[in-house]
């Protein structure tokens, strides 16, 4: 079905005030009715090719990613947009990783990219294809949750020193743990190691261990007894 712009009495009309203004020595590349009704048709024609328009960016945005996740290789079909934490939790059903302030402030997401603690919620999944990433699922040797004597060392230690409470911080605190340790290990600084000038191979103290898991939040405030955690593993003392 057509839409004309205008009846022929309305086109008469605009003749007239055109040439009425033209006579009058003002000269509009537009009156304000031709205006109006040229916007009205336009709006309706974009309104509807919208969903064909939708459709095609959806479609554009889709693309085909291989993840590698705790070792194994997972091919999936996402928006180019997707976090990694959203494709961990809704395409791989790895619900570990945590979606609590979902901008980066609270670390219950953080998850391991070739041994580097990154938030989840913050990259995007095709940025980590290519990279090894692990997951609190994947910290463990085996795939047994009962079976306690297979945890990662640092899972072991929370369970021993209490690091948690309500659990849902645990998986993000644990990763940054790991990292954090390693980090250590390979010399890496803190602030506190420079304000207290132990720049070289700096001890885990508490204050060390609270600097570099302070982008993990527990709003349980189970601090002490991450913090002691923590320390077992790293074998440092209070």
């Amino acid at each position: 079905m057509s839409v004309s712009l205008c009846s022929e009495l309305e086109n008469g009309e605009l003749e007239q005030e055109e040439q009425e203004l033209e006579n009058s020595g003002l000269h509009f590349e537009l009156s304000r009715r031709r205006f109006m009704q040229a916007a009205g048709v336009l709006s309706a024609g974009v309104a509807v090719g919208l969903p064909g328009m939708a459709a095609a960016q959806t479609a554009a945005a889709t693309k085909a990613i291989t993840l590698k996740v705790n070792g194994q290789s997972k091919a999936l079909s996402l928006d180019t947009r997707t976090s990694l934490l959203d494709a961990l939790r809704e395409s791989l059903d790895l619900t570990g990783s945590k979606k609590g302030c979902d901008h980066g402030q609270c670390g219950a997401c953080t998850v391991l990219v070739d041994g580097r603690r990154v938030n989840s919620c913050l990259t995007l999944a095709f940025a980590a294809e290519g990279a090894e990433i692990t997951t609190i699922e994947g910290l463990a040797k085996n795939a047994d949750p009962k079976d306690i004597s297979e945890l990662h060392p640092v899972q072991a230690a929370f369970l021993e020193h209490d690091g948690y409470q309500c659990g849902y911080c645990t998986p993000g605190q644990i990763c940054s743990a790991v990292a954090a340790i390693e980090e250590q290990k390979r010399g890496a600084l803190s602030i506190v190691s420079l304000h207290t000038g132990k720049s070289e191979n700096p001890t885990m103290t508490d204050d060390e261990i609270r600097e570099r898991m302070s982008g993990n939040i527990c709003r349980c405030g189970a601090y002490p007894n991450i913090v002691a955690a923590v320390r077992a593993v790293a074998g440092a003392s209070a």
